[in-house]
């Protein structure tokens, strides 16, 4: 270590603090978009976490994070996984009823990482989307992606 410049470990140094430093906000920043209560129209999507392991069952929550009700065409609330090309991987089984979820209230879906043919998904990053409407039939869309590892 004699032979190593001084500033060389001094920017070495403060480049893993900065590192670690940014790593922490990057965390806290995910965590704290996915759920945000605005004004207005405004849906949500929450995950315990962005990265899953392949198999592992991955809970969805839908929050209406607005002020206003909002309807959907079923009892899915407008769930999909698709793959980063738009590829629909999965939607809930539902009945088609018009379905309301009132300002904060919330429903939790289950995806087991089986597709839609019954397949097992792949590694790789997906992207949950939910889709719904308002009072005045404006569309209101919010989009989260996940990683699938092994």
């Amino acid at each position: 270590m004699k032979n190593v410049p001084r500033g060389l470990l001094i920017a070495i140094l403060i480049g893993m603090v900065a590192g670690l430093v940014v790593g922490i906000f990057e965390n806290f920043q995910y965590n704290n978009e996915q759920l945000v209560f605005q004004e207005g129209s405004s849906i949500s999507i929450v995950t315990e976490k962005i990265d899953f392991e392949l198999g592992e069952q991955i809970h969805i929550k839908i929050v209406n994070s607005g002020t206003i009700p909002l309807t959907f065409s079923d009892t899915s609330y407008g769930l999909k996984v698709t793959g980063l090309d738009g590829v629909l991987y999965h939607t809930p089984m539902a009945a088609q009823v018009i379905s309301t979820l009132e300002p904060k209230e919330e429903k939790t879906f289950v995806w087991n990482q089986k597709r839609m043919n019954g397949s097992d998904s792949l590694e790789g990053i997906y992207k949950i989307v939910v889709e719904g409407f308002d009072h005045e039939n404006n569309k209101v869309k919010k989009s989260i992606v996940i990683n699938l590892l092994k």
